[in-house]
């Protein structure tokens, strides 16, 4: 089906209705919202169910609706890697980083690489690399909504992007955490209930049977669809995807982040279990929308809207439901949108004001009032930059591009978090050098993969053969950590060790 090129007025209303939400929810946070500690992390007063939904709804980006959606709609089974890879890497929240996070920290995951450490180095290094994960996170979630709402509102690209910066900047700049805590939870509720609608109209068009849409799915473009290689054919590069996936998601600095809003551990723990269960429902959904959208609105469909696939699911609901529930769902998906880059640009704040101006720049000393203000004018500067890569990166699939953010947390941040916490010869250098070697090295072996040098420099070949770079950078990142620190012992380190230990288990 040929999508309605008209602007859709019921989509316009459920956009309005969705941001007149935000603002009201803007509106009571702001009321709230008096210090830093209330900005950047809520006050801590979130509770367990509240902050797995806000988690769920963090996590649910535009990568796992619009993107997943459309590489399945596109490659088929393929798909199903970025699924599994974005749920498998929870556990290794749960067990291994949720409860030392909220036990040493404050604000930032730096806090915690940072405790036994010298402060400076690390949290240079540290805010390095997570500007770089929030850089290319909020890439896929600008290109996703450019795509949204040019399709909706007939409005060029490039103008979308400038709206979604604008309106975004408006409620994270005044409401801070709290206000993007509630519209997280609002959102997944909303996206949660969205997919799942779609889910059971597209079963209803083949009698609730799974089975009769993946046939129908080999009859229309064969028995590949069903088969791996479709969208990864080098073994090498699904191992690549995989392991930065998993690991990825314990060094995103806008999810390790919302562990600070809980009063103690013990909350952080049970609100991962809940988002945990949250997302593994939703991506059973999205396998069925992918299938949906292949069959019922087709390859040719889905590429004349746009060129990475990422509409397949708001076509998909025009398809099924009409302009009412394509309206319905584009509100949700705008919904997503919205609340993971606010979500993210909180976490480029943290580190900008936290990290580098508060404890580099003024060494500790910065008023309540000023470490405030910080913080506001880096959610500017990051406002105006995620609009500027939106543009840049147009026409690229979203859950791609957050692959790529995944495989920058998972060499920048996650060895580097591993090593200061549970090894006890781990020292300030080996941190450091962890960090800068992960991050220079994902994002060098980025700009030499396929995707830079062929997909977007139309280049006839690629320095680097793996899309994904997390095989090389992850292993790398380590050893250097471990080397670095057996090279330069750092006997005050390893002598807070104890201090660590007993932090993690018995809070402060």
């Amino acid at each position: 089906m040929t999508p309605s090129p008209q602007p859709n007025v019921i989509a316009m209303a459920g956009f309005g209705l969705f941001i007149a939400l935000s603002l009201l929810i803007t509106w009571l946070a702001a009321r709230r919202t008096n210090s830093t500690e209330d900005f950047l992390a809520a006050g801590r007063s979130v509770t367990g169910w509240q902050n797995g939904l806000a988690l769920a709804g963090d996590y649910m980006s535009a990568a796992s609706f619009l993107g997943i959606a459309g590489l399945v709609a596109l490659s088929g089974f393929d798909g199903l890697i970025y699924s599994i890879g974005f749920l498998v890497g929870w556990p290794v929240v749960m067990f291994l980083i949720a409860e030392p996070l909220r036990n040493l920290g404050r604000y930032t995951f730096t806090d915690v690489v940072a405790f036994r450490l010298q402060q400076t180095p690390v949290r240079v290094a540290s805010a390095f690399g997570g500007l770089a994960v929030v850089a290319f996170y909020l890439i896929a979630q600008m290109v996703g909504a450019g795509n949204l709402i040019r399709l909706l509102f007939g409005l060029q690209y490039e103008v979308a992007i400038v709206i979604v910066g604008l309106v975004m900047l408006a409620y994270v700049l005044f409401g801070g955490m709290l206000a993007t805590t509630w519209v997280q939870i609002v959102k997944a509720v909303l996206l949660l209930g969205g997919a799942g609608l779609l889910a059971l109209l597209v079963l209803a068009r083949f009698s609730f049977n799974p089975l009769m849409l993946f046939q129908e799915a080999t009859r229309q473009y064969g028995d590949a669809v069903l088969a791996p290689g479709q969208l990864v054919s080098n073994p090498l590069d699904a191992i690549s995807l995989g392991i930065a996936l998993m690991f990825g998601t314990a060094g995103l600095p806008h999810i390790l982040m919302r562990f600070y809003t809980v009063p103690d551990a013990r909350t952080a723990r049970s609100s991962v279990a809940i988002a945990t269960a949250v997302i593994g429902v939703f991506y059973l959904f999205t396998f069925i929308l992918g299938f949906g959208a292949m069959v019922l609105v087709g390859h040719d469909a889905i590429r004349a809207v746009d060129a990475g696939g990422n509409m397949a699911a708001p076509l998909l609901a025009e398809v099924v439901g009409g302009q009412a529930f394509l309206g319905f769902i584009s509100a949700v998906a705008f919904a997503t949108i919205l609340a993971v880059v606010a979500g993210l640009t909180l976490a480029g704040a943290a580190a900008l004001s936290h990290d580098i101006w508060v404890s580099v720049v003024r060494k500790g000393t910065a008023s309540e009032r000023e470490q405030f203000l910080v913080a506001r004018g880096s959610t500017v500067l990051l406002a105006l930059a995620s609009i500027g890569l939106g543009i840049v990166f147009k026409g690229q699939n979203v859950a791609y591009m957050v692959g790529l953010a995944f495989a920058i947390a998972a060499s920048a941040n996650f060895p580097a978090l591993v090593l200061s916490v549970f090894w006890k010869p781990c020292t300030t250098r080996g941190a450091q050098a962890s960090m800068i070697i992960g991050t220079v090295s994902t994002l060098t072996l980025i700009y030499l993969s396929p995707t830079i040098q062929i997909d977007i420099l139309k280049h006839s070949t690629a320095w680097f053969p793996l899309k994904n770079p997390g095989l090389v950078t992850i292993p790398l990142s380590f050893a250097v950590g471990i080397i670095v620190s057996w090279l330069s012992p750092e006997p005050e380190a390893a002598r807070r060790f104890a201090e660590v230990e007993d932090r993690i288990h018995f809070g402060e």
